[in-house]
């Protein structure tokens, strides 16, 4: 199935038991499309492509082990997974809510391969070299310590392991650094400091390989490959 149609299919998964971020980070419900415009400037084509970008890293037929961090409530990334049934699936997230909510959406769609624990990015638990492929969408920006982050997934990526992701640069959009700093900072759903997208380029390329990066407004989204 097309990554734009398991979007979509993300999309379709939001009823009664949807929260506002799930809204929000699909840009569907009507406030989440007032989010998406007034702070992201993005319509939901444009939501639909930093997604698609950051999900392009995963293959299609993926049958290894890949860790995801944070899940988040999973309304992205489970309807993905229901094509992935050769793949063996981890989930973290520091938030017990939000892995209450995915596990329960993970749980509805009988997803036997995916895990779920609760965790800290910084320090994650599991040996070296573990996984084939690590997905972090939307979480750098609000890790307490990036570089603790960085390094550990890092460590739990295998030589020639897929690293892929999209997270909020600043230096893109005064609109959105406006709104960040006043509102997304203060109430501790960011925290700083944060990458451009230059900043984020140059890591990139000194930790990795092949490396891919594309900006929608203030979203960088990136695929990379761990040098073996």
């Amino acid at each position: 199935m097309p990554r734009n149609d398991e979007i979509q299919n993300a999309y379709r998964t939001i009823g009664g038991e949807h929260t506002f971020y799930d809204g929000m980070i699909t840009c569907y419900t009507f406030l989440g499309k007032a989010v998406c415009k007034i702070i992201w400037g993005m319509n939901r084509d444009e939501n639909n492509r930093y997604l698609q970008f950051a999900l392009q890293g995963i293959p299609s037929d993926f049958s290894g082990k890949m860790l995801e961090v944070p899940v988040g409530t999973g309304i992205l990334t489970m309807p993905i997974y229901t094509n992935l049934q050769k793949a063996e699936i981890t989930c973290v997230d520091y938030s017990e809510e939000m892995m209450v909510r995915a596990q329960g959406r993970g749980d509805a769609m009988d997803l036997h391969h995916v895990t779920f624990c609760q965790g800290d990015v910084g320090a994650l638990d599991f040996p070296d070299k573990t996984f084939d492929l690590v997905l972090s969408l939307n979480g750098f920006h609000a890790f307490p310590d990036k570089e603790d982050a960085y390094r550990e997934i890092f460590r739990v990526l295998k030589p020639g392991g897929i690293f892929c992701g999209c997270f909020y640069v600043q230096e893109e959009s005064k609109r959105t650094d406006w709104f960040i700093q006043r509102f997304y900072v203060p109430k501790g759903f960011f925290t700083p400091p944060f990458e451009t997208k230059q900043s984020l380029e140059a890591r990139l390329n000194e930790m990795y390989d092949q490396v891919q990066l594309n900006c929608v407004r203030a979203m960088a989204s990136f695929t990379c490959v761990k040098g073996k």
